[in-house]
């Protein structure tokens, strides 16, 4: 089998040599096994760098026969280059890692054994989450319960690291949204599944590019993508807040005519229009989001441009 390893990278490179000595390495060692083609490479995919990522890519590729290189024309996200580079290489198979080796690559050769054994796709998921913080621990495991239950199909502690056949990614290649989603988009090509357990390491160099923020957008994306459930959660609370405001005016009515303690318009006025405003703010927001997402599909512009290739 000829393998592809694509490496999506943004300002990677404190850890990128480390991470193409290793990866190079491991090829070698497959393809001396026989597990995998001589023709099998990697394939760093530069996500708009700011840094001098691009630079030692081509470095690496001109010293390393199976070292490659994708240069996107500016930023896209995470989800986007791990999309080129899916769609641009060649191989019977393809893993997508990241760079940062946080990933065990020792977890490549089951991956391999699977696939050879009619997996389509294989998973890559963590054992444990020991080496995060309590922080991203937490919200993490909440994160995937959150996606679950709003309806959305992921594989519980599966991040991108996985592998996909040839035929999995021309299946995958005819989803067109602008709004990618990997995580919640793989399992529903169907196909023949496996998975393959790892234990996750600490960054081995640089910054993590997926702060509190980023990992909410992310978050939400899955969500608002993949799951109606939503809106119809507003219909719900619409019908609970008709409920408690029918309460809060009859009780509104009781004291103004059964007490001498009713101050006059407040009970039936303030209260009601704050409480109903905020719903109705949130109510918008959700509804906004969804509008803004049909938006951006309806325009069907490029997900991505290649600037350069090595």
């Amino acid at each position: 089998m000829q393998l592809s390893v694509v490496v999506p990278c943004y300002n990677e490179e404190p850890v990128l040599n480390e991470t193409a000595e290793r990866l190079s390495a491991l090829l070698a060692g497959l393809t001396a096994q026989g597990k995998i083609g001589a023709g099998s490479a990697v394939y760093f995919v530069d996500d708009g760098s700011r840094d001098g990522t691009w630079a030692l890519i081509e470095r690496l590729a001109q010293q390393r026969p199976c070292i490659h290189g994708i240069k996107l024309s500016r930023n896209r996200g995470h989800q986007l280059a791990l999309l080129a580079g899916l769609m641009s290489v060649e191989g019977d198979a393809v893993i997508t890692v990241d760079a940062d080796l946080q990933d065990d690559l020792g977890a490549i050769v089951p991956m391999i054994d699977a696939f050879a054994a009619g997996a389509d796709i294989v998973y890559g998921v963590r054992s444990d989450r020991r080496s995060d913080s309590f922080l991203k621990r937490w919200t993490a495991e909440r994160y995937y319960a959150l996606l679950a239950g709003f309806g959305v199909e992921i594989v519980f502690n599966h991040a991108d690291y996985r592998l996909l056949s040839r035929r999995a990614i021309d299946a995958l290649s005819q989803y067109r949204e602008v709004n990618v989603f990997l995580r919640g988009l793989i399992p529903q090509l169907g196909f023949s599944t496996s998975i393959v357990h790892y234990d996750r390491a600490k960054r081995f160099a640089g910054e993590s590019k997926y702060p509190v923020n980023k990992m909410f957008m992310l978050a939400w994306d899955g969500v608002t993508s993949f799951s109606a459930v939503p809106l119809r959660l507003i219909t719900k609370l619409g019908f609970v807040i008709s409920l408690g405001s029918l309460a809060v005016g009859l009780w509104a009515l009781g004291v103004r005519l059964f007490t001498e303690r009713a101050v006059p318009g407040w009970a039936s006025t303030v209260a009601p229009i704050y409480f109903l405003g905020g719903i109705q703010l949130l109510s918008i927001g959700i509804i906004g989001e969804y509008v803004a997402k049909n938006y951006l599909e309806s325009k069907q512009r490029p997900r991505f441009f290649i600037d350069k290739r090595v």
